[in-house]
């Protein structure tokens, strides 16, 4: 499989998380549970695959997606159809970093996975065809770097105040939320304004799938792990609390988690539900 990533221009840095191209991809599944992560998604399909997404409840289809489309932030896990032999290249932005070339406030996408010419209009088809053109990963993330160079509208930057909010959040125990919102310079209304028009979510909910992020990266790769303790890391005074809010954002209570063995994938954000073999 080639999996390549962009180093991308330092104007690009402070808002785009990573591009990448992935090409003959095989899983050994054709469903895939994604969590949260309070990051915009696009991606262009490059094999002529046609993309679902899915009832998680009774896994049927509900969504169909070609070409292009746009993953907004969401609050819960969505089901996703992944295919052998796929290519696709992903522009991953910051969790504060898409308004600027997306020119529309994120909470109007939020939770929701749209074909992307609904909001771009017909130059991301043209842009999806140009790079089907680029035969080297190089060739495409130069055509994609200079569409978003083009795109980049720096009168739409975030304003500083809501990215130190935010930084603030990623570096502090969830215990210090209380004094993090204090510490905002402007009122609370204004700051969950802010936190929909940027970021597509509250602070609160922003925090909280920042927390349960952290308790992936805690349990990814480990051979033994001891939930309480875990619990306690990242700031949980009540263990059922703390098994609700797992279940919330993974589908899957702490020890169905391990059971499937979901701490050892590749990605910690993304778990097979039909795994062949």
């Amino acid at each position: 499989m080639i999996f390549e990533t962009h180093q991308l221009p330092t104007t690009l840095v402070p808002y785009i998380e990573a591009v990448f191209h992935l090409k003959d991809f095989m899983p050994d599944h054709s469903i895939e549970r994604v969590v949260p992560t309070g990051h915009v998604f696009m991606i262009f399909e490059l094999d002529g695959f046609t993309r679902h997404t899915f009832d998680n409840e009774t896994l049927k289809p509900n969504g169909t997606y070609q070409n292009a489309w746009i993953s907004g932030t969401h609050k819960n896990y969505i089901s996703i159809s992944a295919h052998e032999m796929s290519e696709m290249l992903v522009i991953q932005f910051k969790p504060f970093g898409a308004y600027p070339f997306l020119h529309t406030d994120l909470e109007k996408i939020a939770g929701k996975v749209i074909l992307a010419q609904e909001l771009l209009g017909g130059e991301i088809i043209g842009l999806r065809g140009e790079l089907l053109t680029k035969e080297t990963s190089t060739g495409k993330f130069q055509k994609i770097e200079s569409w978003l160079l083009d795109r980049f509208d720096s009168d739409k930057i975030p304003p500083p105040a809501l990215i130190e909010f935010y930084e603030a959040l990623q570096k502090a125990p969830a215990a210090n939320y209380p004094l993090i919102v204090e510490n905002y310079p402007n009122t609370q209304k204004h700051l969950i304004d802010q936190f929909k028009k940027y970021v597509g979510l509250t602070p609160k909910s922003a925090q909280r799938i920042l927390r349960f992020n952290e308790i992936l990266q805690k349990v990814h790769k480990k051979e033994m792990i001891s939930w309480a303790q875990i619990a306690y890391q990242c700031g949980f005074t009540d263990q059922s609390y703390f098994i609700k809010e797992f279940k919330l954002f993974s589908g899957f209570n702490p020890e169905e988690f391990i059971d499937q063995n979901f701490n050892q994938e590749k990605d910690p954000n993304f778990f097979p539900l039909d795994r062949r073999g």
